[in-house]
C-alpha cells in the first residue's frame, strides 16, 4: 500500500513538472528541439546562408550569430567572391568574434561548369589563375583555408587522357598560388549532370595525386558520391588521405539527415572514428519551410550527430 502510494506521489510530482516545463517553453519561446542549443556537436558542421533566416532575418551576420548560439562552430558560404569587400570583411570580424571557423567558398570565374579547363584554352586557364588570386585576397579577410574548384564540362572533341591532362596542368598553376598561403583548394565531384568531367572520388583522387601538392586535396560530398556511385564509406577509406573537407545532403531531394536514404549516423561516426578535425558542410536545403522547418533541421543534426 505504502508502495502505491508513493508510485502515485512520483507520478503527480512528474506531472507537475513537466507541466511547469511546458509553461516555460511557452513563455518563453523555447521547445524541445533548441534545448540544447549552445551545445557543441562532435563533429564540426556548417550552415550556410539562408538555412536559418526564419529565426535570424536575411542578413548573413545574424544569421552566422544564431547559428552560434545554436552550437555550429563553422560556415561556408559558396558566393562569398561576390560579396563586397566590405562584407567580407565584416564576416571575417563576426567569425572571429564568435570564434567560428570559414568553411568553403567557391572559387567562381564565371560559369566555369561550362567554361572548362578540360579544353586546355589559354584563356580559360588565366582566368582561372586570375580568379585564385583574387580567392587568396577574400581567403584573408575572412580567415579561409578551402576554397572549392570544379574543373568544368567534358571536351568532346578531346581525348579522355588529353583533358585529364589539361585539368592537371591547370591545377597544378592554381596550387602553386594557394599552397604559399597555406590555402587549399578542395576538388569537388558532383552529380549534377553527366556533362560534367569530374564526377567521381576515384577519378579525384588521381587527379590530386598527379597535382602533387598539400593545395589540392578532395572535397568529398556525400550526397553526389551516393547518387553517383553509392558505396560511401568504402570509398572514403580509399581515398582518405587526400580528403580535406566534406559536405553532406541526403537523397533523394538533398535535404537534410533523415530525409533520405543515407545513414547519416554511421557516416558521421565513421568520420569521427577516423579522426576528422575538419569541416562537413550542410550543402543542402531545409526539408520543412519556415521556423519549424529550421528547427525540424537543428534536430536532425542533433540525432546523426548521438552516436
Amino acid at each position: 500500500m505504502k508502495s502505491t502510494q508513493s508510485r502515485r506521489e512520483f507520478v503527480k510530482q512528474t506531472s507537475l513538472l513537466t507541466a511547469l516545463t511546458a509553461l516555460a517553453g511557452s513563455t518563453f519561446g523555447t521547445t524541445k528541439t533548441n534545448t540544447a542549443a549552445g551545445k557543441p556537436f562532435k563533429l564540426n558542421y556548417a550552415p550556410h546562408d539562408g538555412m536559418f533566416k526564419n529565426h535570424a532575418g536575411a542578413d548573413f551576420i545574424d544569421q552566422i550569430k544564431f547559428m552560434a548560439d545554436q552550437g555550429f562552430r563553422s560556415i561556408e558560404d559558396n558566393g562569398l567572391l561576390g560579396r563586397p569587400v566590405e562584407y567580407q570583411e565584416r564576416i571575417g570580424k563576426t567569425l572571429a568574434q564568435l570564434n567560428m571557423t570559414m568553411g568553403v567558398f567557391v572559387v567562381d570565374g564565371g560559369d566555369n561548369w561550362k567554361v572548362s579547363l578540360t579544353t586546355g584554352k589559354q584563356e580559360f586557364k588565366d582566368n582561372f589563375v586570375k580568379t585564385c588570386k583574387a580567392s587568396v585576397e577574400a581567403a584573408k579577410r575572412v580567415n579561409a583555408k578551402w576554397m572549392t574548384v570544379v574543373p568544368g564540362f567534358y571536351d568532346r572533341k578531346l581525348p579522355i587522357g588529353i583533358q585529364t591532362s589539361n585539368v592537371i596542368d591547370a591545377l597544378r598553376r592554381g596550387a602553386e598560388i594557394f599552397e604559399p598561403h597555406g590555402l587549399i583548394m578542395v576538388l569537388e565531384p558532383l552529380s549534377d549532370t553527366p556533362e560534367l568531367f569530374m564526377r567521381y572520388s576515384d577519378q579525384t583522387y588521381e587527379l590530386c595525386k598527379a597535382v602533387k601538392s598539400p593545395a589540392c586535396k578532395i572535397l568529398y560530398d556525400a550526397y553526389h558520391m551516393q547518387r553517383n556511385e553509392g558505396n560511401l564509406i568504402n570509398n572514403i577509406n580509399s581515398c582518405w588521405d587526400e580528403i580535406a573537407y566534406f559536405q553532406v545532403g541526403d537523397n533523394p531531394g538533398r535535404k537534410e539527415p533523415g530525409t533520405g536514404e543515407i545513414n547519416h549516423k554511421n557516416l558521421f561516426k565513421h568520420i569521427y572514428d577516423k579522426g576528422f578535425k575538419g569541416v562537413i558542410g550542410m550543402e543542402h536545403g531545409n526539408a520543412k519551410e519556415g521556423k519549424e522547418g529550421e528547427l525540424a533541421l537543428i534536430q536532425a543534426y542533433r540525432e546523426a550527430d548521438s552516436f
